[in-house]
């Protein structure tokens, strides 16, 4: 049963010349490291050293590093912290700036601290790159295809910005739906079990693109009048299939790498801090709760939708706004409440507000606008309650989303039982893995 629950959710070597000039002594020299050496050097640098070696390759050398596993991985992986490659963009000038985003799109663009236009510009060559690539193999091109195609946008709606690309094995994305590096409100979608590239992500950016619809339209009830609004498919992280759901590995790996996003948004952002929302689906809450109970990130909201919990007892545990904890879950949705990975967030010990989503299909008074949800894959679409609510906690009105129960700090740890069902699994959630 568990398995069927869980459907619904990688030093300088300068060699010393010795040169003999007729009649001469010996002469020690260092002759100049070769391009190949430089690379190597750089595909074991970190932190800050990483950075000056990068800075310091020229075009060549970027275009070869850009290529090599090893100095994508630590990008990927293990990069600077944002805060240090933000200071270190910042001492560049706008040649050497422009010279690094041609010629090596691929570690520039997923740099978090790197401003995020420039982000945009050099994952898109690196798309347009892959794209065009006789020799690209079809699994890789199914999920590059999905990339350009979720870029794509109606006329109306805000531009798409790729703020992230991994093309390695399965892929890994981000793309907001409205500039981040502006927006007043700046809220980060983070998906649950077998959402990938190749499967999900021109569905799940239009999903941001809803959301992104719906905050647009309440803004003007926003505390300080309408403003800018940027959401993001954040899909940067590889999640579960039925063969490592019962592990929680791959939250750690993920709470690790939304933390970094997280950190790339405050270090650009330094001295105009949008108000940052995290809404979280399925696995991706477990994620999400791991995240921000690590005393490494922060936001000034959370909502968890069809949650099966995490190791976080309290919303106190959160580095979230006092108040600013959602917690919803649908009508046939096993998932929400089952604390299959621990509490649960909606138990009533754990001091978050539930939103009102576990009527009936057709809950609400005979006037009501809004759908309520059903099952587990129904909350951010359109039409539902769970989606206006999400909406309206993103512009900072929670206060406004209907029938919320709060729950305080007593009773039982919330942990309760739920029967899994077959159907939530659709055919399209089963990708190939990396």
């Amino acid at each position: 049963m568990l398995l069927v629950a869980a459907a619904l959710l990688t030093a300088s070597m300068h060699s010393l010349g010795v040169i003999e000039a007729p009649g001469a002594p010996l002469t020690h020299v260092v002759s100049a490291p070769s391009s190949v050496t430089l690379v190597d050097d750089l595909a074991t640098a970190h932190g800050q050293t990483f950075l000056d070696d990068l800075g310091a390759l020229d075009p060549a050398d970027l275009r070869r590093a850009d290529r090599d596993r090893r100095v994508v991985a630590t990008v990927q992986d293990d990069p600077p912290a944002a805060a240090t490659v933000t200071q270190w963009w910042g001492t560049l000038d706008a040649d050497e700036q422009h010279t690094l985003r041609t010629e090596a799109p691929a570690l520039t663009g997923n740099l978090e601290g790197v401003p995020y236009s420039v982000r945009d510009l050099a994952n898109r060559a690196t798309l347009a790159a892959g794209l065009a690539d006789p020799g690209v193999g079809a699994v890789r091109a199914a999920m590059l295809g999905q990339v350009r195609d979720s870029l794509v946008h109606d006329p109306g709606d805000p531009q798409r910005f790729l703020l992230a690309l991994d093309t390695r094995g399965s892929g890994r994305a981000a793309i907001s739906v409205g500039d981040v590096a502006d927006a007043a409100d700046v809220t980060v979608v983070v998906p649950g079990m077998f959402f990938t590239v190749t499967g999900q992500m021109v569905d799940f950016t239009n999903t941001a693109n809803d959301l992104a619809r719906e905050q647009a339209t309440l803004a003007p009830l926003a505390p300080s009048g309408p403003s800018g609004v940027a959401v993001v498919a954040w899909l940067g992280y590889r999640t579960p299939d039925l063969s490592n759901v019962m592990s929680l590995g791959l939250a750690e790996t993920g709470a690790d790498r939304l933390e970094r996003a997280i950190d790339g948004v405050r270090q650009v952002r330094a001295g105009d801090q949008p108000r940052l929302n995290i809404v979280a689906h399925s696995y991706g809450s477990t994620t999400a709760l791991m995240a921000l109970a690590s005393g490494r990130m922060a936001a000034d909201t959370l909502t968890v939708l069809g949650s099966p919990g995490s190791d976080v007892r309290s919303a106190a545990d959160l580095a979230v706004e006092t108040g600013q904890v959602f917690v919803g879950g649908a009508h046939s949705d096993p998932i929400a409440g089952s604390g299959y990975f621990g509490t649960d967030p909606g138990g009533s010990s754990f001091g978050s507000t539930v939103l009102d989503l576990a009527g009936g299909a057709d809950a609400g008074d005979a006037g009501d606008v809004f759908r309520q949800p059903v099952g587990h894959n129904d909350y951010l679409k359109p039409g539902t309650a769970s989606l206006h609510d999400v909406a309206l906690i993103g512009i900072g009105r929670g206060d406004l989303v209907r029938g919320q129960v709060r729950r305080g700090g007593t009773g039982d740890d919330g942990i309760v039982g739920a029967t899994m069902d077959m159907y939530l699994v659709r055919p399209q959630d089963l990708q190939p893995r990396d």
